[in-house]
């Protein structure tokens, strides 16, 4: 101990530092963390403890000890343990939620000499305050446990109702909490998802080709970074883009309450593609001058495109098409195939003798239709003559009744003559 100017030895200070915590951002807008600490500070008051260091803790979850703060503490305890005799906290549940993370941090503090002291609750280190602590710390976690049940029944009936209660995947936006539809479309990556799907169903493009593309495009993760191919797979196996609200967990599969961003007929067919049902060849195998069938040419078998390689022989090299290494059913030479399939195209090119026939009946077809309009033509002409000529008769007709009338003017008999 220190000793003073008449040489008595002074009491030694007793040192602690304050832990409080609020576990949502929006509580760090009340007077909770003020509350907390004027309640820290006046037990170490009461107490005669020296304060050496306060720890705000905002917006973390006790759930987990991987706190900023708490590390801080536990960094701060071991460095200064010689001077630190005490951690103070407002309540067990400020401290941690869960019992055996409560009993670890606990005996790592005691490993260092540091006590565990709560100012609104009667622990200590006698067999009674220990007691008391482990019922406290006991009833903290039936509370979390509690909290996380009620939770969990509401967020299952929400995705009972289609509502999607999780942060929006890539190519939606959450929705408005006021709005009658949990998802939207987001206007920046919705399309060039949809784009993706569409690439991938065609079986035209390999999966990684698909994933350049979409790169290339603009697509970007939230963090503004390149998909992945693992992410990318997730994305493209993901039923959310159908409207389909799936959770295992929750044990709930139902249609959702948002638009789907891709349709069916295109999302199943992608999923094909990735389960290998759809064969797709890459970029050289399409390509590849040594064997030009090679993807139009299908398997009598499976039904799958033939692929084609190179074998060795005893005395070189020889090309065949074969099929895939799942059905093996064909295996043809390059030669073989290729001359079968010439022959089979010189069979649907028409014959000159043929192209004369369609030249012929094509004109005589054509003259006949002319001849038919030409038809209707004259038809239409006597027919509007005839009706001229009807007309021109009902009028002198009518003229030389009004004439004989008594009352008919001699103006008018003498415009009827005229006409």
């Amino acid at each position: 101990m220190p000793a003073s100017g008449d040489g008595a030895k002074l009491p030694e200070m007793v040192g602690a530092v304050i832990y409080v915590r609020v576990s949502t951002k929006e509580q760090t807008e009340n007077l909770s963390l003020p509350t907390q600490l004027r309640a820290c500070e006046e037990y170490c008051r009461r107490h005669g403890y020296e304060i050496l260091e306060r720890f705000h803790e905002e917006g973390e979850s006790a759930k987990t000890t991987d706190r900023t703060q708490l590390q801080a503490l536990l960094k701060y305890c071991r460095t200064h343990k010689s001077k630190v005799h005490f951690v103070v906290v407002y309540n067990l549940t400020r401290f941690a939620r869960e019992k055996y993370d409560h009993f670890a941090l606990r005996a790592h503090l005691q490993s260092l000499g540091i006590s565990l002291r709560s100012a609104t609750e009667p622990i200590d280190d006698t067999s009674t305050g220990k007691l008391m602590e482990g019922v406290l710390a006991a009833f903290a976690q039936f509370d979390n446990d509690v909290r996380s049940d009620r939770t969990r029944a509401g967020m299952r009936a929400a995705l009972e109702l289609g509502r999607w209660t999780f942060p929006a995947p890539l190519g939606y936006l959450n929705a408005p909490k006021w709005s009658k539809t949990s998802l939207v479309h987001d206007p920046e990556r919705g399309p060039l998802v949809r784009r993706a799907f569409e690439d991938l169903a065609t079986g035209n493009y390999t999966k990684q080709e698909v994933i350049a593309r979409a790169t290339e495009a603009g697509l970007r993760s939230r963090k503004g970074l390149r998909l992945s191919p693992q992410s990318f797979g997730q994305m493209m196996r993901n039923p959310i883009y159908v409207g389909r609200v799936e959770s295992p967990d929750c044990g709930v599969s139902t249609q959702g309450d948002f638009e789907p961003l891709v349709d069916e007929a295109t999302f199943y067919r992608a999923q094909a593609v990735l389960d290998g049902r759809i064969v797709v060849a890459g970029p050289r195998q399409r390509n590849h001058p040594d064997f030009p069938l090679r993807g139009f040419v299908r398997c009598e078998m499976c039904g799958r495109p033939l692929t084609g390689s190179w074998s060795k022989g005893r005395n070189g090299h020889y090309a065949y098409y074969h099929c895939q290494r799942q059905c093996r059913a064909v295996n043809v030479s390059k030669a073989e195939l290729e001359g079968a399939f010439a022959d089979e195209l010189a069979l649907l090119q028409p014959t000159a003798g043929y192209m004369r026939l369609v030249k012929d009946r094509i004109l005589h077809v054509w003259e006949q239709r002319r001849a038919e309009a030409k038809d209707r033509t004259r038809s239409r002409r006597s027919a509007s003559r005839s009706s001229s000529r009807s007309s021109i008769a009902s009028t002198r007709r009518s003229c030389l009744r009004r004439a004989s009338t008594p009352r008919a003017t001699n103006g008018n008999a003498t415009g009827c003559a005229r006409n």
